[in-house]
């Protein structure tokens, strides 16, 4: 009988330490829990990067959506500002001449001021070095004085968005 007991009671030890080695020691415990939470940390950290880069993005392409839209309404009223232009540089006499050309400087002054507010700036071309990303050359001829691909002569004013191309300068180009 006494066999019996002690077979019982090493039973219960076996059991015991069983139960012990299915139980994680608190060392794993915390060192699982402390990856976890960096994998998390690492998580977060990327969606939220992934995020701003995302919103700089949408902001960036509302604004060139926005340029885009402006672009189209300063290209339609350029032909206005030439016409303009045109008008003051002709010398007009006779009777009410000077009133009319009074008139036409001021819109001319108003419709510069407001292309000016929206961004848009003249190219200067004039005696500067053919630029094919700003110039669009339709004549080219020998000039006495000039170096060779120098601008001679501006036909119809270029203008830039900010700092995009709106529409290239005509230019006459000196050839050598």
């Amino acid at each position: 009988m006494n066999s019996d007991v002690n077979d019982i009671d090493v039973g219960a030890d076996q059991a015991a330490d069983d139960s012990a080695a299915a139980q994680p020691a608190p060392a794993d415990d915390t060192a699982k829990l402390a990856e976890e939470r960096d994998q998390l940390r690492d998580r977060l950290l990327r969606t939220t990067a992934e995020f701003d880069n995302y919103r700089k993005r949408v902001d960036r392409d509302r604004r060139d959506m926005a340029d885009r839209a402006a672009e189209g309404v300063l290209l339609d009223l350029l032909p206005v500002v030439d016409d303009l232009e045109r008008a003051l540089a002709v010398e007009a006499s006779g009777e009410g001449a000077d009133a009319y050309r009074r008139g036409v400087e001021l819109i001319y002054k108003q419709l510069s001021d407001l292309l000016t507010r929206r961004g848009v700036r003249t190219i200067d071309a004039l005696g500067t070095d053919f630029d094919p990303n700003l110039h669009q050359a339709v004549a080219s001829e020998p000039a006495e004085g000039a170096r060779d691909g120098e601008v001679i002569a501006v036909l119809r004013t270029g203008y830039l968005l900010n700092d995009r191309l709106l529409r290239p300068a005509m230019v006459k180009v000196a050839q050598a």
